[in-house]
């Protein structure tokens, strides 16, 4: 029989101990804070400057115009994990959520610079897109955070465990060296580099205490990095050659355009992106122990819409809720937004201070790639820690994340399995956290909602009442 659970609307109902606050609430020593605030930084930053980087050399951006769109982004990344973290009014998930560019955009972007005749002109189509995509999501928000009642844990756990291994083949990645096209990529010395920080990291997460082992991660990649310097796998150049500062100003590439096409492809890439957000927040509140109910899903996909409206007026993208950082959370057990908000204020520090950007820059992609196994593996783990509560002994549910792993991995296994759809649905289907999530969904409703799959969920947990079954599902 199943145990009794409470309702995820009446969560913030259940008082903490008198003189308590909860962890996500918790204002950590300064100190403890920047470092720990910085070590999220260093988990997104690849993932932040990616995509202005694939797009702007699409573009054709000579390198002054690619670091300034670099430091844009940077920037934005910043104001919108404030909004997310720190909230206004009924914006923000107050949880501690990095936002950043979302990589599910950069397919579109550079489709749309490929059919853009003057190729000054793709970004501010790319802008004016993302404007419109964002202010549309903004109003639909109340209405999608609805879905979280097809969010039981079968699914959750589902979503989470894709998450984790959706980005393990990012750190794989990142492990193998900086550029796939270079002689050395996937070289012994880049192996081995990778493998160092995740051992160094490992030996502190397991002989270390306190503080030094919660910021094991950043302790690791800082010794790779100094690992790295000998052998020449370390350039110092971008720090010489950066500003000391720099603004991302307003419009820079031009006035924003509205371009129809422009305008659907990325709204369904704002779709996709709310969906990957609603399963982000569903798995950072089992992590941080404040599960994401419906106002609170609202929130933050208010903040990811405003965020990614304002971004183009700053000249940057879409931006989105950065699982990877979920990993860090989960494996430091720092969860206090108020940390998060100081890696927002380092962000907005790069995005104004070239110099200061570029030393993250410093840091060699195997280390990354290293230190990503275990964030990224902690979001995997999360996941399968949901499943176990799910409720695996029921056949139904068996097959529920079966299928839904499985639909989840063909991203990642057979990158060209879908080439052939129209490329409206390859932003979906290319995507694995997406479609994983989304036949999770169908085939939850199948089986547990939907005529005598109801039936027997109601016999199966009689001590529920419609409320809370509701809550749950």
């Amino acid at each position: 029989m199943a145990a009794h659970r409470t309702p995820r609307d009446k969560i913030d109902e259940i008082p903490t101990p008198a003189g308590s606050t909860h962890p996500v609430d918790e204002k950590l020593p300064a100190l403890k804070m920047a470092t720990s605030g910085l070590q999220h930084v260093a988990a997104m930053y690849a993932g932040v400057v990616a995509p202005p980087l694939i797009v702007g050399a699409a573009v054709g951006l000579s390198g002054a115009e690619l670091t300034f769109l670099t430091g844009a982004c940077l920037f934005t990344a910043g104001l919108a994990t404030f909004l997310q973290t720190l909230g206004v009014w009924k914006i923000g998930a107050r949880l501690p959520f990095v936002n950043g560019v979302t990589f599910a955009g950069v397919a579109p972007m550079t489709a749309i610079v490929a059919s853009t005749k003057d190729k000054s002109d793709a970004l501010p189509v790319i802008f004016g897109a993302v404007i419109v995509a964002g202010l549309l999501g903004f109003l639909a928000a109340p209405v999608f955070c609805k879905a979280i009642r097809f969010f039981p844990p079968v699914v959750t756990g589902s979503v989470i465990t894709l998450i984790g291994v959706s980005l393990l083949p990012v750190a794989f990645g990142w492990a193998q060296g900086p550029d796939p096209a270079a002689a050395d990529y996937g070289s012994p010395s880049h192996l081995a580099l990778a493998g160092a920080t995740l051992l160094l990291v490992l030996l502190l997460r397991r002989f270390t205490r306190g503080f030094v082992k919660q910021i094991a991660v950043l302790l690791g990649m800082v010794a790779g990095t100094l690992v790295a310097v000998p052998f020449g796998m370390t350039d110092f150049g971008p720090v010489a050659q950066a500003r000391l500062i720099g603004f991302p100003t307003p419009f820079h590439f031009g006035a924003p355009q509205f371009q129809l096409a422009a305008i659907l492809s990325m709204c369904v890439v704002m779709v996709v992106s709310m969906t990957e957000s609603t399963a982000d927040m569903l798995a950072l509140g089992e992590v941080v122990e404040r599960p994401a109910d419906e106002r609170t899903i609202a929130a933050g996909l208010r903040a990811d819409t405003l965020g990614s409206a304002l971004s183009p007026l700053f000249n940057g993208f879409m931006c989105s809720a950065f699982a990877q950082n979920i990993g860090l959370v989960a494996m430091t057990r720092i969860r206090s937004r108020f940390v998060v908000a100081f890696g927002g204020g380092f962000l907005v520090l790069m995005g104004l201070c070239p110099a200061a950007a570029s030393l993250i820059a410093v840091v060699p992609r195997p280390v990354l790639g290293g230190a990503g196994v275990v964030l990224f593996g902690s979001v995997a783990a999360s996941g399968i820690q949901t499943l176990v509560r799910a409720g695996l002994d029921k056949d139904n549910n068996v097959l529920i994340v079966a299928v839904s792993l499985a639909a989840g991995i063909i991203p990642i296994t057979a990158p060209h399995f879908y080439h052939s759809f129209p490329q409206t649905a390859r932003i979906v289907l290319d995507s694995g956290i997406s479609t994983g999530c989304l036949v999770a969904v169908v085939l939850n409703l199948l089986f547990n909602h939907v005529g005598k799959g109801r039936e027997a969920r109601e016999v199966t947990h009689p001590m529920e009442t419609a409320e809370e079954i509701a809550a749950v599902h």
